[in-house]
């Protein structure tokens, strides 16, 4: 079963192809967002060089959200389409639970980090259990002293990854004493982790039609906000 996975939901654009065997290629541009003009190359590039056409794909996977309102609508747009045009299933995963199988060995508590700004993050909690990703906290939006609180009732080793901690590291390394950063090659969305969920997900048969996937902003934008 071969997955084509799409990851945009952050300043990263990530496409990736899996298939029970093997991981046949991935593409990340951890470079400026414009994944609109990015986007399509990659996924032909990646096409050629793995020797198959998009014809080809079994699965289309998207990582739904939350994170850049735009990101995430390119990602879903494009994904719908291929899928609405060969008729074929999607499977939709969560931008923190793709950042957490970054990091699957970790021994503790797995939180990534996303900013959401208004000193607010998008967050959630994770581990590992016999090698399958458990969740220990929904994806949520946050103050960061109010997930600070809820980490320090854990006492696990905690590790930290994601774009909010360029804003947020210092006070998470702070107050949770014992927490480290993960690598820098670990710390940004690839395509290759969230597909890893969707060909799981595709193989228990836990697939959508295109119809009923859509973003995952989980709170409105500013303007929607501003305007009620």
């Amino acid at each position: 079963m071969n997955t084509l996975t799409i990851d945009t939901s952050t300043i990263v654009a990530s496409v990736a192809i899996l298939n029970e065997e093997k991981l046949v290629g991935e593409m990340i541009i951890n470079h400026q967002k414009k994944h609109s003009e990015k986007l399509m190359i990659a996924i032909d590039h990646l096409l050629v060089d793995g020797g198959l056409s998009i014809q080809d794909m079994d699965i289309f996977g998207i990582v739904s959200g939350p994170g850049s309102f735009t990101g995430l609508r390119i990602g879903m747009a494009t994904v719908k389409g291929f899928a609405q045009a060969l008729n074929k299933p999607i499977v939709g995963v969560s931008t923190l639970e793709s950042l957490a199988m970054n990091i699957p060995f970790a021994d503790g508590l797995i939180c990534p980090i996303l900013d959401a700004q208004r000193n607010q993050t998008y967050t959630g909690v994770f581990h590992f259990q016999n090698g399958q990703l458990k969740r220990d906290l929904a994806d949520s939006v946050m103050e960061i002293d109010d997930l600070i609180a809820f980490l320090n009732t854990q006492n696990e080793n905690i590790f930290f990854l994601g774009d909010g901690l360029g804003r947020f590291s210092n006070i998470l390394l702070e107050a949770c004493p014992g927490s480290q950063i993960v690598p820098n090659y670990l710390n940004m969305n690839r395509a290759s982790s969230a597909g890893a969920l969707v060909l799981k997900r595709a193989l228990e048969g836990e697939t959508s039609h295109y119809l009923d996937v859509e973003p995952y902003y989980i709170r409105p934008s500013y303007a929607e906000e501003h305007k009620k």
